[in-house]
């Protein structure tokens, strides 16, 4: 398992290739929509920054966390949305800005939190660890969106590890989102790695197994791809099941993208 430093320098290397893109973008590119229904490029940053600052107040002021959930209930359940479109309406320069100081703020607080430490958040409490490491997932998976706005095709990178794991090791919270009963026995994924490698996951002799490219994996369990879109090959009924409702990130069920939106 990967330490917090190693998580935090891959997130801090992430965020730097989405930055790369939009930093040199027109005004005008900001609004370009992106795949996700309504958001804009703007509403992507503008949505990273927002939950960076959320995650800074659980990682440095974790006494002031039942404030904030309070305040974003009297909102209502499109409080994600909301927080993105208001973000969304500051100019370019600006909410690049935001993001930048605050994505460095959450590093170095996550960097800062003792050894066995939970942090309070939307679900189960989590450690400095796997907070980090649902940023990296998030902000993997919303750059997605920004690199198909644009049509552009990003190399993968080792840092995908991250998204392949959490990928995995939320199998039975997408069961449980769908109200079904999760597999009692594991199952076993076997990805082909961006350097020719493989990364698996769960028992050897599994099975129900799981296999293809860590791309397509990542892209699958962000739901940034529809699993017909991929080359993820499944054995067991249990595993075929998964595939359709894989989600990575915590909230509802989403929407996903539509068979061969990207072809």
């Amino acid at each position: 398992m990967a330490d917090l430093g190693v998580i935090l320098g891959d997130l801090a290397a992430e965020t730097r290739t989405i930055d790369d893109v939009v930093a040199g973008l027109p005004a005008s590119d900001w609004a370009r929509p992106t795949p996700a229904k309504g958001w804009t490029v703007a509403h992507q940053i503008a949505h990273l920054a927002w939950t960076d600052r959320k995650s800074l107040i659980s990682a440095a002021h974790p006494e002031d966390w039942q404030a904030e959930v309070e305040k974003l209930l009297q909102v209502g359940e499109d409080y994600v949305d909301a927080g993105a479109a208001e973000g969304a309406e500051k100019p370019p320069r600006r909410l690049l800005e935001d993001w930048r100081a605050g994505r460095a703020a959450l590093a170095e607080a996550l960097a800062a939190v003792p050894e066995g430490r939970k942090l309070p958040w939307y679900g189960p409490p989590m450690s400095a660890a796997s907070m980090a490491t649902a940023r990296m997932m998030e902000t993997w998976a919303h750059g997605q969106d920004i690199f198909d706005a644009f049509g552009m095709v990003r190399e993968p990178t080792p840092r995908l590890w991250h998204i392949s794991r959490i990928g995995t090791r939320t199998r039975d919270f997408a069961f449980k989102l769908h109200s079904l009963a999760p597999p009692a026995e594991e199952f076993r994924v076997e990805l082909a790695a961006p350097d020719g490698s493989t990364w698996a996951f769960g028992p050897e002799d599994a099975e129900q197994r799981l296999t293809g490219s860590a791309v397509d994996f990542c892209l699958l369990v962000t739901q940034r791809r529809h699993r017909d879109d991929t080359d993820l090959v499944a054995t067991g009924d249990g595993v075929d099941e998964w595939l359709g409702i894989a989600q990575a990130f915590a909230g509802p069920p989403g929407a996903g993208r539509e068979p061969g939106q990207f072809s």
